[in-house]
């Protein structure tokens, strides 16, 4: 059995856990397992210590049923497996919980580095008061705790967030993209004086950014597209979402994770668009937008039972809304009359291409928080996938155009 090499003080902060000076952690190898027994046996040990039939039994008890009838693990550990096996720390564990032991062991040592460095060495007190119990909180820490409660599903994790969070780096990815969106929207707002279904202007797609079949040559423009948003109808609903997801998404799991998923969806956006609608230009952010939005309300349905935000319900049910409502729209523009035909109005099937996005690569990402998504094999296989089908969607745009004779639009 491996361990630490030198044991931290049980009451030590994380902070303090995971930056003292000299401490050297060995990875803690998956050797020592539960005691092994007849699932029917352990039952009824688990039964004789619940006399009461409640079907819980204390962490006090459970102790006593692993000392008398099995045999005996790192103390460190035990402690973890308790904490994690109590997901509403509320000092209780059920016989679900006892037979989920084995599986939340092996998932301690695919944690990041920090994480499993303060749960080794025993800093972490997760069977106390429940998060949303601590009162005295600053604004800042209310709002941590907040966004803790938005995302993570396991009280472990959400502890572990609400302790370590700094807010440094603060969540730039997202703020940075928003502001950029405005920034450009507004700049053309004013030169082609109009802020309402700007697409209709004969000098919107004159601009280097969006997606023009004639000009996929161009390679930026797969990306740049998101810049360009054909009205403020259009910029508001991705940026009230954009903002409202994305900005906790990555408060949690940093600006790397979700710059992935929300690169990924925006690629595969203008990609799609550029297999199935061929004629077609696009705009909009709305790729990226749906590739978080999707992953996040996955995450939330599969994880339900232990999603503890407020209104869930409801509010799940009102970003449904706004997604229909949004693509609602983008799919009656593209169908109405152009203001300037041949060329159609912007396509509406990179959301889609966004939410298959979410629905794989960004499902994977959320439910792996401070975890090594290196070791995550869903994670490769969804990846190199994703890389199928750019790699695919690449030799589409070189080839399949002229083999198609597409009657492209003229350049703008």
């Amino acid at each position: 059995m491996t361990g630490v090499t030198r044991e931290a003080p049980v009451n030590a902060s994380p902070a303090v856990a995971s930056n003292a000076e000299g401490e050297e952690i060995e990875v803690l190898e998956s050797t020592d397992v539960l005691p092994v027994a007849p699932e029917d046996q352990w039952k009824s040990l688990f039964d004789k210590y619940d006399p009461e039939n409640s079907g819980f039994i204390s962490t006090e008890r459970f102790r006593d049923l692993l000392a008398t009838h099995g045999s005996e693990l790192d103390p460190h550990k035990l402690e973890v497996l308790l904490a994690l096996a109590d997901g509403n720390a509320d000092g209780k564990i059920c016989y679900q919980d006892f037979v989920n032991l084995s599986q939340e062991e092996l998932e301690i040592n695919k944690r990041s580095n920090s994480f499993r460095r303060a749960i080794l060495q025993g800093s972490r007190q997760l069977k106390g008061c429940n998060l949303r119990d601590e009162a005295d909180l600053g604004l800042s820490q209310r709002l941590v705790r907040h966004v803790a409660y938005e995302t993570l599903p396991r009280e472990v994790d959400r502890k572990w967030y609400f302790d370590s969070y700094t807010y440094c780096p603060p969540p730039w990815f997202i703020l940075a993209i928003t502001i950029a969106e405005v920034a450009v929207f507004m700049y053309y707002g004013f030169q082609l004086d109009r802020l309402v279904l700007q697409v209709s202007s004969p000098s919107f797609l004159k601009s280097p950014l969006p997606y023009h079949p004639q000009l996929r040559a161009q390679a930026w423009r797969y990306l740049s597209y998101i810049f360009m948003h054909t009205g403020i109808e259009h910029l508001s609903l991705n940026m009230a979402m954009q903002l409202l997801v994305g900005v906790p998404l990555e408060m949690v799991h940093g600006a790397l994770r979700i710059g992935l998923v929300y690169v990924c969806g925006v690629l595969a956006g203008s990609l799609a668009v550029s297999v199935t609608d061929m004629t077609a230009p696009v705009v909009g952010s709305s790729g990226g937008v749906y590739a978080l939005v999707s992953a996040h309300l996955a995450n939330v349905v599969m994880n339900w039972s232990g999603m503890k935000c407020q209104f869930k319900l409801f509010r799940m049910a009102m970003a449904l809304v706004c997604m229909s409502v949004e693509f609602g729209r983008a799919v009656w523009l593209r169908f109405y009359p152009p203001a300037f035909p041949p060329c159609p109005n912007p396509s509406f099937v990179a959301h889609l291409g966004g939410v298959v996005v979410g629905l794989t690569l960004g499902v994977v990402v959320l439910q792996n928080y401070e975890q090594r998504l290196q070791e995550q094999s869903l994670f490769w296989i969804f990846f190199c996938v994703y890389t199928l089908f750019v790699l695919c969607a690449v030799f589409w745009n070189i080839f399949a155009y002229s083999l198609l004779d597409v009657r492209l639009p003229p350049p703008p």
